[in-house]
């Protein structure tokens, strides 16, 4: 039975039950351009997917936790990202708008809700880019010891950590990236899709390089950690497949998002699963995993097997690579802050994007968050930061499609979540058991994150809210 009008009216000027419409108008200081076709989606979302989980994470997740199984680690973890997918492609091709989560949270489930989803995915998007920046400046020392014999000491290429004083490269690229920004999408998107082609050849080549020198005896035992090893070793995999929902933040830059962005956000996730499965075989079946732990891994694998110059022009390349993914997560996290502080939950100077259409400062802004904690954090605290925010937003994503589903049914909807409500409950129940593998210190973390955004949310937000203030002026629509 359906709620009288005045108790719909009282509930929705609370917080919690405000909801905002993708479709409300926004300022004209606060819009972006329509220049992005369905290539330049799937390029930024295979640019911002493929790269940083091999180039990164392989190692640790190999070393540490799963063994040679994490090759089940990435099937796994690539499975339950296809079902998290299919959720965002439903909600993305129906609510075309920059923010990704944290818009269909706020157009399903309220304000309230969706300020902590986009808080959440906020240590994401930063986090996640800090890690890949930490992780290019592996790549960048290496190679520059192994091609030009120049040793770059610990104390500018680590963070206190880690036995040094600041990672003096992590933070420069950084920079590099920051100025790429702050042109046009169209000057980044072409970047990206220059980049991508590098990184699909490099993976192509370590698996081409590798696969005659495979040694079974690498892959005994093959499970050395146990099931509850796959399990782990897929939470810390989640981390490489960390991309596809940047794809949905482009929503308003997309000339048809509603037909474009499915493909793009489904499309990036199966083919990274596929390279990934593929690599991940050759590192653990060319050396010992446990040789894995480091910032280089797939430069550790090629030395193994002496690989000579063709590992030289891998390690170039595969510096190059990782240059893309580091740039498309910087393009994720500006676009989600945009439209939260063009709905008033944050500063409002942070949506200001000026004649290029491009929000300048937030770009420098959140440049310089980054920098700091690329140049001083460790890159393992760091990895399990990324994946706890990232499965709480995909688990509110998927209950917002079965929200959706049962309070606007008749809702054009151009791409449906097929086997409603196995897939979203699927979904849920991978992100939830991924989340079981995390240490106490990182769920501690995560609640002290979540906790600055509610206060932040209750200082600011609230009262600087555009659905709050529409509310108060029609008395109580939005």
């Amino acid at each position: 039975m359906a709620a009288p009008p005045h108790a719909v009216s009282a509930l929705r000027r609370t917080a919690v039950f405000r909801l905002r419409s993708a479709d409300t108008p926004v300022a004209a200081d606060g819009t972006l351009v329509r220049s992005l076709g369905r290539v330049d989606l799937i390029a930024m979302g295979v640019g911002a997917i493929v790269g940083a989980g091999i180039f990164v994470t392989t190692g640790v997740a190999a070393a540490t936790k799963a063994g040679p199984a994490i090759m089940l680690s990435f099937v796994l973890a690539g499975a339950i990202c296809v079902l998290v997918a299919l959720c965002y492609s439903e909600l993305a091709a129906m609510t075309p708008a920059s923010g990704s989560a944290y818009t269909y949270t706020y157009a399903t489930m309220g304000e309230v809700p969706a300020f902590l989803v986009g808080w959440n995915l906020l240590l994401e998007y930063a986090v996640a880019a800090a890690a890949v920046a930490i992780g290019w400046s592996g790549l960048f020392t290496a190679t520059m010891d192994s091609l030009f014999g120049v040793t770059l000491p610990d104390a500018i290429t680590a963070g206190p950590g880690s036995g040094g004083i600041i990672d003096l490269p992590a933070v420069l690229v950084v920079a590099a990236l920051v100025a790429v920004l702050v042109f046009e999408v169209k000057v980044a998107a072409a970047v990206v899709k220059t980049l991508v082609v590098v990184t699909i050849g490099v993976l192509i080549l370590v698996v081409a390089v590798g696969a005659p020198h495979l040694d079974a005896g690498n892959w005994t035992p093959f499970t050395p950690y146990g099931v509850h090893g796959v399990a782990a070793g897929a939470a810390l995999a989640f981390f490489a497949y960390l991309g596809f929902d940047i794809v949905a933040t482009s929503a308003e830059e997309t000339r048809d998002p509603r037909r474009d962005l499915p493909w793009g956000i489904i499309g990036s996730v199966v083919a990274a699963t596929v390279l990934y499965v593929a690599v991940s075989a050759v590192l653990t079946g060319v050396a010992p995993y446990s040789t894995l732990n480091n910032a280089a891994p797939v430069a550790t694998a090629l030395a193994a097997i002496g690989a000579g110059w063709i590992g030289k022009v891998i390690l170039v390349a595969s510096v190059v690579a990782l240059t893309k993914g580091l740039l498309m997560l910087f393009y994720g996290q500006t676009r989600l802050v945009f439209a939260m502080s063009r709905d008033g939950l944050m500063p409002k100077a942070l949506c200001h994007t000026g004649i290029r259409h491009v929000p300048v400062r937030l770009s420098l802004a959140l440049g310089a968050v980054v920098a700091v904690v690329a140049g001083l954090l460790p890159i393992d605290t760091v990895a399990e930061l990324v994946n706890i925010g990232a499965l709480f937003a995909f688990v509110i994503v998927a209950l917002g499609v079965m929200l959706l589903r049962r309070t606007d049914p008749g809702r054009p909807r151009p791409f449906r979540v097929p086997l409603m409500p196995l897939v979203p409950i699927a979904a849920i129940a991978g992100c939830v058991w991924l989340a079981t593998t995390f240490q106490a210190l990182t769920w501690l973390r995560f609640l002290i994150w979540s906790a600055a955004g509610a206060t932040l949310y209750l200082t600011y937000g609230r009262r600087h809210s555009v659905a709050g203030r529409d509310i108060a002026v029609t008395g109580g629509t939005a």
